[in-house]
Protein backbone atom coordinates (compact mmCIF):
# COMPACT_ATOMS: atom_id res chain seq x y z
CA UNK A 1 0.00 0.00 0.00
CA UNK A 2 1.31 3.51 -0.77
CA UNK A 3 2.57 5.77 1.98
CA UNK A 4 -0.42 7.30 3.75
CA UNK A 5 0.25 10.82 2.41
CA UNK A 6 0.12 9.50 -1.16
CA UNK A 7 -3.20 7.66 -0.84
CA UNK A 8 -5.97 8.17 -3.36
CA UNK A 9 -9.16 8.52 -1.38
CA UNK A 10 -12.76 8.33 -2.59
CA UNK A 11 -15.59 9.79 -0.51
CA UNK A 12 -19.30 9.01 -0.60
CA UNK A 13 -22.17 11.16 0.63
CA UNK A 14 -24.78 8.44 1.09
CA UNK A 15 -28.41 9.32 0.47
CA UNK A 16 -31.62 7.50 -0.27
CA UNK A 17 -32.16 9.27 -3.63
CA UNK A 18 -28.62 10.23 -4.64
CA UNK A 19 -25.09 9.34 -3.60
CA UNK A 20 -22.45 11.98 -4.12
CA UNK A 21 -18.90 10.88 -4.91
CA UNK A 22 -15.63 12.81 -4.66
CA UNK A 23 -11.99 11.87 -5.10
CA UNK A 24 -8.73 13.31 -3.95
CA UNK A 25 -5.16 12.64 -3.00
CA UNK A 26 -4.19 12.86 0.63
CA UNK A 27 -0.96 14.71 -0.16
CA UNK A 28 -2.96 17.59 -1.69
CA UNK A 29 -5.57 17.58 1.07
CA UNK A 30 -8.42 18.53 -1.23
CA UNK A 31 -11.04 16.76 -3.28
CA UNK A 32 -12.98 17.18 -6.48
CA UNK A 33 -16.49 16.05 -7.38
CA UNK A 34 -16.54 12.77 -9.32
CA UNK A 35 -20.20 11.79 -9.71
CA UNK A 36 -23.75 11.87 -8.45
CA UNK A 37 -25.21 8.39 -8.58
CA UNK A 38 -28.98 7.94 -8.47
CA UNK A 39 -30.22 5.58 -5.78
CA UNK A 40 -33.53 3.91 -5.15
CA UNK A 41 -34.19 3.88 -1.40
CA UNK A 42 -30.44 4.00 -0.82
CA UNK A 43 -29.56 1.27 -3.30
CA UNK A 44 -27.28 2.53 -6.07
CA UNK A 45 -26.56 1.12 -9.47
CA UNK A 46 -23.53 -0.86 -8.31
CA UNK A 47 -22.13 -0.98 -11.85
CA UNK A 48 -21.68 2.83 -11.73
CA UNK A 49 -19.79 2.57 -8.45
CA UNK A 50 -17.72 -0.30 -9.83
CA UNK A 51 -16.76 1.85 -12.83
CA UNK A 52 -15.67 4.70 -10.53
CA UNK A 53 -13.65 2.34 -8.33
CA UNK A 54 -11.97 0.90 -11.45
CA UNK A 55 -11.25 4.36 -12.85
CA UNK A 56 -9.87 6.01 -9.71
CA UNK A 57 -8.50 2.90 -7.91
CA UNK A 58 -8.75 4.39 -4.41
CA UNK A 59 -6.49 3.15 -1.63
CA UNK A 60 -9.20 4.10 0.87
CA UNK A 61 -12.89 4.92 0.78
CA UNK A 62 -14.60 7.22 3.28
CA UNK A 63 -18.35 7.36 3.83
CA UNK A 64 -20.10 10.24 5.54
CA UNK A 65 -21.77 9.40 8.85
CA UNK A 66 -24.71 11.77 9.45
CA UNK A 67 -24.58 11.94 13.25
CA UNK A 68 -27.10 13.98 15.19
CA UNK A 69 -25.82 17.20 16.74
CA UNK A 70 -25.69 15.47 20.16
CA UNK A 71 -23.37 12.74 18.71
CA UNK A 72 -26.13 10.15 18.73
CA UNK A 73 -26.80 7.94 15.74
CA UNK A 74 -30.00 7.73 13.72
CA UNK A 75 -31.48 5.49 11.02
CA UNK A 76 -29.40 7.16 8.28
CA UNK A 77 -26.23 6.35 10.23
CA UNK A 78 -27.14 2.66 10.20
CA UNK A 79 -27.84 2.83 6.46
CA UNK A 80 -24.58 4.68 5.76
CA UNK A 81 -22.65 2.08 7.78
CA UNK A 82 -24.35 -0.70 5.82
CA UNK A 83 -23.42 1.04 2.56
CA UNK A 84 -19.79 1.25 3.75
CA UNK A 85 -19.78 -2.47 4.60
CA UNK A 86 -21.14 -3.27 1.15
CA UNK A 87 -18.40 -1.17 -0.48
CA UNK A 88 -15.78 -3.08 1.50
CA UNK A 89 -17.36 -6.44 0.74
CA UNK A 90 -17.77 -5.83 -2.99
CA UNK A 91 -14.52 -4.02 -3.77
CA UNK A 92 -12.18 -5.14 -0.96
CA UNK A 93 -11.07 -1.58 -0.23
CA UNK A 94 -10.63 -0.23 3.31
CA UNK A 95 -13.57 1.92 4.41
CA UNK A 96 -13.67 4.56 7.14
CA UNK A 97 -16.68 6.47 8.40
CA UNK A 98 -16.36 10.27 8.71
CA UNK A 99 -18.57 12.62 10.73
CA UNK A 100 -20.47 14.59 8.10
CA UNK A 101 -22.67 16.81 10.25
CA UNK A 102 -23.74 19.92 8.36
CA UNK A 103 -21.91 19.05 5.12
CA UNK A 104 -25.14 18.95 3.09
CA UNK A 105 -26.19 22.29 4.60
CA UNK A 106 -22.80 23.80 3.73
CA UNK A 107 -22.90 22.27 0.24
CA UNK A 108 -26.34 23.79 -0.41
CA UNK A 109 -24.98 27.18 0.63
CA UNK A 110 -22.00 26.76 -1.71
CA UNK A 111 -24.28 25.87 -4.63
CA UNK A 112 -26.64 28.77 -3.93
CA UNK A 113 -23.79 31.29 -3.60
CA UNK A 114 -22.41 30.08 -6.95
CA UNK A 115 -25.73 30.89 -8.63
CA UNK A 116 -27.41 27.49 -8.33
CA UNK A 117 -31.13 27.08 -7.86
CA UNK A 118 -33.16 25.63 -5.04
CA UNK A 119 -33.54 22.43 -7.10
CA UNK A 120 -30.44 21.10 -5.36
CA UNK A 121 -30.50 17.60 -6.85
CA UNK A 122 -29.44 18.76 -10.30
CA UNK A 123 -26.81 21.24 -9.20
CA UNK A 124 -24.09 19.30 -7.45
CA UNK A 125 -25.06 19.40 -3.79
CA UNK A 126 -24.46 15.69 -3.23
CA UNK A 127 -21.08 15.55 -4.91
CA UNK A 128 -20.11 18.86 -3.23
CA UNK A 129 -21.07 17.31 0.12
CA UNK A 130 -18.81 14.34 -0.75
CA UNK A 131 -15.94 16.82 -1.34
CA UNK A 132 -16.57 18.33 2.10
CA UNK A 133 -16.60 14.85 3.68
CA UNK A 134 -13.29 14.07 1.97
CA UNK A 135 -11.71 17.33 3.07
CA UNK A 136 -12.95 16.75 6.63
CA UNK A 137 -11.17 13.39 6.55
CA UNK A 138 -7.96 15.00 5.24
CA UNK A 139 -8.08 17.77 7.86
CA UNK A 140 -8.49 15.24 10.68
CA UNK A 141 -5.45 13.18 9.68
Amino acid sequence: MPESVDRRVMAFDFGTRRIGVAVGQEMLGSGQPAAMIPARDGIPDWSQIEALIAEWRPDLVVVGLPLNMDDSENEMCARARKFGKRLHGRYHVPVEMVDERLTSFEAKGDVMSAGGSRDYGRHGVDDRAAVLILETFFNNQ
